[in-house]
């Protein structure tokens, strides 16, 4: 049985859901709202378990899942939405054993998810040029997984360019989630290795106009597109079955993009032509 230890980050969740991250540690007693509740009476019990503060308040004690960390978690930069940190390893193609690059380490949030994807064997390489940033998403990252092996952090900054390890092996995978991500195409586009993914996150049309543009004009780049995702919860009580009044809607647009050898599609991205011959291939392909 999975038992809360000392060190560890849980959240209490009251009847309406709302949880109240507490890290433990013997000895000192947690307050909610007048209710108490002893550290030592939350430590050595089983995940899950309903305890119950003074004044007879009851709560679940639940070790967080990676989601539910990341939105309670200190912050300096701005998070990623879970709903974006879930779809960014997969359409980075982040696998295990991956090697791979990021800018800008922020809160960490990113950080843990392509740690989490890689696993043991691969690595993950950070780029962060604010101290700040750094010491709020170490905190985040030790408190969650400890201390990775295969992490790298450095204070840098990746629009003055991106710099291979001694072994001099590209990455396979580059993610960037930063305001100009068109500064560091050009330097993604010398360390990432050849069929490897680029995917940049950003929150306005502006930005990635100038990100698509960017990885146009490298003519090292292919297969390049850009979209968001809309997540809608649904409420359901019995008969009563309705999509929830509020929705976490836009929160930014993913640009992909892979690393090819130039020639085939030429200086300028296959674009809307290409994209309708395909498309009526496909149709031609449903009707037979």
């Amino acid at each position: 049985m999975s038992k809360l230890a000392d060190g560890e980050r849980v959240h209490l969740i009251d009847k309406r859901g709302r949880q109240y991250a507490v890290n433990l540690k013997a000895g000192e007693t947690y307050q909610f709202s007048g209710h108490k509740i002893l550290h030592d009476d939350l430590i050595g019990r089983p995940d899950g378990s309903v305890v119950t503060l003074s004044g007879g308040l009851m709560m679940m004690a639940l070790r967080p899942t990676f989601g539910e960390y990341v939105l309670k978690m200190p912050r300096g930069a701005q998070v990623l939405y879970p709903k974006d940190l879930a779809l960014i390893p997969m359409w980075a193609d982040v696998y295990p054993g991956a090697r791979v690059f990021e800018a800008g380490t922020g809160s960490g949030a990113l950080t843990m998810a392509l740690l989490r994807a890689t696993g043991p064997r691969g690595l993950v390489v950070t780029y962060e040029l604010r101290e700040d940033f750094s010491r709020t998403a170490a905190i985040n990252i030790e408190r969650y997984m400890g201390r990775p092996s295969n992490l790298i952090t450095l204070r840098r900054d990746a629009y003055e360019g991106i710099g291979l390890l001694e072994d001099g092996i590209p990455f396979d995978r580059l993610v960037l989630d930063v305001p100009e991500p068109w500064q560091v195409v050009p330097h993604a586009a010398s360390v990432l290795r050849s069929g490897g993914v680029y995917l940049s996150f950003v929150p306005t049309v502006p930005q990635i106009q100038k990100t698509v543009e960017a990885l146009e004009q490298t003519n090292a780049f292919a297969m390049i597109e850009t979209f968001e995702t809309l997540l809608r919860t649904w409420s359901i009580h019995g008969r009563s079955v309705r999509p929830d009044h509020r929705m976490v809607a836009h929160s930014g647009f993913l640009t992909v993009a892979r690393k090819v050898e130039p020639g085939f599609w030429g200086p300028v991205r296959h674009g809307e032509e290409a994209r309708d011959d395909s498309e009526s291939d496909d149709n031609q392909e449903d009707m037979t």
